[in-house]
Order: C-alpha cells, then sequence, then structure tokens
C-alpha cells in the first residue's frame, strides 16, 4: 500500500530529527536518585510554561493523571469527575483500583464544561455523617476529547477553581492537549493552568515527542506525586534520553499546532459536502474532526465505512458510540487532507444507496 493517511490519533506522531539528535546528544544520570539533568531541566521547563513551581516526568498521561489523584484523595475520598472524560472511560478505573477513590461522574455540557450547580451538588455532602464518600479532587478535561475537542475557556476555570476552593476541593486538570486549547483560546498555557492545583499534558500527541507526559503544581504536591510514580512503577533511571525528546517538543512544537488546527478545518470543509456524512455542527476548533455515517445517505455502518477507508488506505477510530473521529497532527500534510476527503468520498460513494 502506498503512503498511509493516519487520522486514528495524534499519539501516532514520530520523533523529530532534531528531538532524535537530542536524545543521543543527552546529558544523563540517575533519575530515581534525581540526578539526571536533562530531566530536571524539561521538569522546570514544564512548571515555568505553566506557571507551576515544579514538574514531575511520568512515562504516560495515564500514570499522571493517576499520581494527581492519589496526591489528592485519601482512601475512601470521591473524586469528581466528567462521565465522557479520559479519566473516568479510558483509564482502566485506576484511581479506584489503586486508591480505593469514589468517581462520581456528572454529565458535560456540550461545551465540554462541567455545570457548576451539578458539581457544588456533588461536593455538598454532610461531611459528619460517615455514610457518605467525602469529595476530595474534581477533575475537568480540556480540551475535551469526546465532546469535539473542544476547549475550556479561562473563565470557566477560574469559576471551577474557585468552588472547588470554597469547599476544600483540589483541582486537578487532564490538559492532556492544553497547548492545543491554549492556542485555540488565543491565551498562554499558564492562563488556563493557572486555578488547577495540578496539571497533566502529553509530550507524545501533538507535540510529537516519543513517550511521556509531565504532571506539574506545587512542590508539595509533585514531591507526594513523585512517591506515587515510584510505587507504580514509573520510575525511570537514565530518563534524558525521553526528557530531551520532550525538550524539543516545547520548545519546537507548539507553535506549530496551529498547523494541525487548519488541517482539521480543512478535513472538516471536505467532508461537509459529502452525501453519507453527518459532521458534527459546530467547526473544529482543535485538531479534531469528527463525524457520523448518515444512513439516509448510505448503507455503510461505522464498522464498515472505517475498513473501506482503510483498505484505501486513510486510517479513522470511532471514538463514542457511532462517532468517527480524525485528528490531525505533525505527520498529516495539507494534501494528506485532500486524500482523505476523496478517500471517503470514493467509499461512500461506492456503498449501495439505502431505498427508504
Amino acid at each position: 500500500m502506498s503512503h498511509v493517511v493516519e487520522l486514528r490519533s495524534d499519539t501516532f506522531t514520530l520523533p523529530t530529527p532534531r528531538m532524535l539528535a537530542a536524545a543521543t546528544a543527552a546529558r544523563l544520570g540517575d533519575d530515581v536518585y534525581g540526578e539526571d539533568p536533562t530531566v530536571a531541566e524539561l521538569e522546570s521547563l514544564s512548571a515555568k510554561l505553566l506557571g507551576k513551581e515544579a514538574g514531575c516526568l511520568m512515562p504516560s498521561g495515564t500514570m499522571a493523571n493517576l499520581a494527581a489523584l492519589l496526591t489528592h484523595s485519601p482512601r475512601g475520598g470521591k473524586a469528581v469527575v466528567g462521565a465522557e472524560s479520559d479519566i473516568y472511560v479510558y483509564e482502566a478505573g485506576g484511581a479506584s483500583v489503586f486508591g480505593g477513590i469514589v468517581y462520581e461522574p456528572i454529565t458535560a455540557a456540550e461545551d465540554g464544561t462541567l455545570p457548576l450547580d451539578a458539581v457544588a451538588d456533588a461536593f455538598e455532602v454532610d461531611r459528619d455523617d460517615p455514610q457518605f464518600a467525602l469529595p476530595a479532587v474534581l477533575t475537568l478535561e480540556t480540551p475535551h476529547n469526546r465532546r469535539g475537542g473542544i476547549p475550556l475557556t479561562p473563565g470557566y476555570l477560574a469559576a471551577a477553581g474557585a468552588l472547588a476552593r470554597r469547599h476544600g476541593v483540589a483541582l486537578h486538570l487532564d490538559g492532556a492537549r492544553i497547548f492545543n486549547a491554549a492556542l485555540a483560546l488565543g491565551v498562554p498555557a499558564a492562563d488556563l493552568a493557572a486555578p488547577a492545583d495540578t496539571v497533566q499534558f502529553c509530550l507524545s500527541k501533538g507535540l510529537s515527542a516519543p513517550i511521556g507526559s509531565m504532571l506539574v503544581g506545587d512542590e508539595t504536591s509533585i514531591a507526594t506525586a513523585r512517591r506515587y510514580r515510584k510505587m507504580l512503577g514509573g520510575g525511570m533511571r537514565q530518563a534524558g534520553m525521553i526528557a530531551a525528546c520532550g525538550i524539543v517538543a516545547l520548545t519546537d512544537m507548539t507553535d506549530r499546532l496551529a498547523d494541525d488546527h487548519a488541517h482539521a478545518r480543512r478535513l472538516a470543509d471536505g467532508l461537509a459536502g459529502l452525501t453519507g456524512l453527518r459532521l458534527d455542527p459546530e467547526p473544529p476548533r482543535t485538531n479534531m474532526v469528527f463525524f457520523t455515517v448518515d444512513d439516509e445517505g448510505t448503507s455503510h455502518t461505522t464498522e464498515s465505512l472505517i475498513e473501506a477507508a482503510r483498505v484505501r488506505g486513510v486510517h479513522l477510530a470511532e471514538l463514542g458510540r457511532g462517532r468517527i473521529r480524525a485528528v490531525t497532527h505533525s505527520g498529516v500534510t495539507a494534501a494528506d487532507v485532500d486524500r482523505a476527503v476523496d478517500v471517503l468520498a470514493d467509499a461512500v460513494a461506492a456503498a449501495p444507496r439505502t431505498t427508504r
């Protein structure tokens, strides 16, 4: 098969030549002993960019989120989460399994926000009644993956953070793609991070590093999270080779996310005219395009359309029941986007039409 257009996720990004060169030249030490200078540089840079005191390199976003929840909640405490958030849906219930933490899911609005009145209701329990799990941490996600990649605004995040503080609850922000969110809103990432006690962001998605996520926050929280990282098996030795790629990701790759956003809009514009597909009504704000199969215009199912695209060299994935997500990233060019549109047009046209 010729060149594949990979749209399943921005986790398929490959490290840049500068990353690979930096990895081989990195100064190394034993990071479990706190002696890897390149890791220390990455952690300091990450904290500075998000306006926090300290940072900790984690092998994955899942571990970073889990370490944050363990840091903020005792066993038997409650984490208030989005019902369609990555933490609740895609991270294997880790906080319950490893931390004895109870999840209370709240349905997000179409813009990805958790209604603050519902959040307040989840916080307002009788703390003297031993029947109730006590709220310990609120988690928010930006951009919200299953809500179309929509970024949460600084105003909403500030209001949520203030509500959490009034109730003595920590705020953890799952900002896996926080630099996409900041770019879409035209604000520094630190503005989005400011209300949160801890923030997780991925180096290995749109920023194109091969491995790793960062957890940033105040020095005490990060010290506790570092202990949990070790407990969870995430302590790494000469991790400077990974960190060197992360430094390049943060210095070279954040501004170019604008290309991914432009390519997502180009893809949405191309798909909008295809009979048999129904796009989300809102245009893409970051690097994600969502659409469904319109059974009034084609006999394809979600699964058959994904397979028809795959055999033609375009990889897509279902995210949520019946919803297809296409994600642009550094491995996708404008020409790739145009090819994807042509492939989907051909796939839909090749399917027998329904006769309703």
